[in-house]
């Protein structure tokens, strides 16, 4: 009655006689083993998920990271998991720890932080690579589940996020300040053809202004208003000299004005002599 023994779905069983294993593995349910002779093993089958202390490394361009991680394994050979190491639970843990620090040194701080997928497939690999054939442990899934960077490496990846957002705002806004100025020419273009589109630009803003109801409106002269004062003088003053050469009423033209007469500077200066030649000037003028 000692002899009997149940294993569970997920283990299996090894039985050892007198400290040797037999061929073979026991499958779950009911087994008899020898109670004298024989020793029965058991060895769960389940997947273990592992966690791997934070382990500070230095990457390949000389940032000091603490990353920790998360590995998931399930023994494939009951034989090899108890005959070829002790603990293979422990086994697995080490291994985990210095494939993590090596996968550090190999990967830059942005690999790590960016391209999760790859880090965790080498990870696996690297684990998997020492495990599986001489342990009979398959490891199934290893991922990275945090990366601590320290306070001076954060401070100076938010300036550089900053930046990078500040310079996308403003190339943003130059292209807006591009296409709009281009809009702008056309406008004007527009404009400088039919004049009258201005004056109703500008009644259209003035009515826009005016409907806050919080301001005082100041309504500039239109530019046209003075051209038109500009062209009026312009004609006004070419009509002018026009009309010195136009008859008068009884059909005869307007006397030329004579020019002033005065006596040569070889005779004495009297202002008696200069009113006679004066006068008799005008005087032959008139006839």
């Amino acid at each position: 009655m000692f002899g009997f023994k149940i294993i569970t779905q997920f283990e299996q069983g090894i039985v050892f006689r007198w400290g040797r294993a037999l061929p073979g593995v026991r499958e779950p349910g009911l087994t008899w083993v020898n109670p004298f002779t024989d020793r029965l093993r058991k060895v769960n089958m389940q997947i273990v998920v592992a966690a791997v202390p934070a382990q500070e490394a230095i990457t390949r361009d000389n940032v000091t990271l603490k990353v920790d991680a998360v590995v998931y394994y399930r023994v494939v050979d009951p034989f090899k998991a108890i005959i070829n190491v002790q603990n293979y639970n422990f086994a697995v843990s080490q291994v985990a720890q210095t494939s993590l620090r090596s996968v550090i040194g190999q990967s830059d701080m942005d690999q790590l932080l960016s391209e999760r997928d790859k880090v965790n497939a080498h990870l696996k690999d690297v684990i998997d690579a020492p495990t599986e054939q001489p342990w009979g442990i398959r490891v199934e899934r290893v991922e990275v589940k945090d990366v601590s960077l320290p306070e001076s490496m954060k401070r100076s990846m938010s300036r550089q996020a900053e930046a990078e957002r500040e310079r996308r705002a403003r190339i943003i806004s130059a292209d807006g300040e591009y296409q709009a100025s281009k809009k702008l020419a056309q406008a004007a273009a527009v404009m400088a053809a039919d004049p009258a589109a201005l004056q109703l630009r500008l009644l259209q803003t003035v009515v826009e202004v005016a409907a806050e109801k919080n301001s005082t409106l100041v309504m500039p002269v239109p530019v046209e208003l003075l051209r038109f004062f500009d062209r009026d003088a312009r004609t006004t003053g070419q009509a002018r000299p026009a009309a010195a050469d136009t008859p008068d009423a009884d059909g005869a033209l307007p006397a030329p004005e004579a020019p002033a007469l005065a006596a040569p500077a070889s005779l004495p200066a009297s202002p008696a002599r200069n009113a006679a030649l004066n006068a008799a000037s005008k005087t032959s003028a008139t006839a």
